[in-house]
């Protein structure tokens, strides 16, 4: 085990070493990272390669018509670009918490609470990553009014077939690596109500602010035109990466669920 933490600090720390020269992490990012996929190969190879599998994709598709993207919701998100420690923690931390656990506690529903958590993070990165280039503007998901896209909350057509697609991204890799089918299926409707309850949460519980220079609503404590906002509703604490942790539980405790209904006695 001793080796495996060592080959997996090497290994996760060139990836991460690699992600920050691409810009994808900032430093912090790149350390929390290393940190995380080095408990996770030090859980099991598997584990590992989920990981940086998951990883890979959600670089990959956050590069993708990366300036479009930005044009798009520069003014709204509170963050862009490299991804911080916060949000690799907010994204990762529970499945690597777990995956280390499973070391004690081997138990199905504990893979299951690991693999619905990581289902849940990708699921709303996908959504997020593919729904922003959607021609058709978002709609808030309590309403239903279009809203400025990159708002937390709101929905289209492009972004839920993204979502569906990262939960079954992680399902399908973990069953490619060994996890067993009815693990993979929870995984993946697990990943779904993760990312649904993101989506139920930003829409409202997670904090809002305005701009009143530029008369619009956003994220940011300093808007891009360089005026500070106010508070505009919402819980003051409650910014997006708490919003994602609390979304990754959502799908963790989901998918742990289900594969404990499946496996109970008839």
């Amino acid at each position: 085990m001793p080796l495996r933490f060592a080959a997996g600090l090497l290994l996760a720390g060139a990836i991460a070493a690699l992600a920050h020269r691409a810009r994808s992490l900032s430093t912090s990012g790149a350390v929390a990272a290393t940190l995380l996929g080095a408990a996770c190969i030090t859980a099991g190879w598997p584990w590992g390669a989920l990981l940086v599998a998951y990883f890979a994709a959600s670089s990959l598709l956050s590069r993708w018509r990366e300036q479009a993207k930005a044009m798009r919701t520069d003014d709204v998100v509170a963050k862009g670009g490299a991804r911080d420690a916060m949000q690799v923690l907010a994204n990762g931390g529970l499945y690597a918490a777990a995956a280390l656990l499973s070391l004690a506690f081997p138990a199905p529903w504990l893979q299951a609470l690991a693999l619905g958590a990581l289902a849940a993070s990708a699921s709303d990165t996908w959504a997020t990553e593919v729904g922003t280039v959607a021609s058709r503007p978002p709609r808030l998901v309590t309403t239903w009014r279009p809203v400025p896209t990159g708002t937390s909350g709101a929905v289209t057509a492009l972004g839920s077939a993204g979502a569906a697609g990262g939960a079954l991204f992680v399902a399908g890799g973990a069953l490619l690596l060994g996890w067993p089918g009815r693990l993979a299926t929870a995984a993946a409707l697990g990943g779904i109500i993760g990312s649904a309850t993101d989506t139920l949460l930003g829409a409202t519980l997670q904090a809002r602010r305005w701009c009143d220079t530029c008369g619009s609503p956003t994220e940011r404590p300093v808007h891009r035109c360089g005026a500070p906002t106010r508070p505009a509703g919402g819980v003051a604490w409650l910014d997006n990466d708490r919003v994602n942790v609390l979304a990754t539980v959502a799908g963790a405790v989901a998918a742990a669920a289900i594969a404990g209904a499946t496996m109970a006695p008839a």
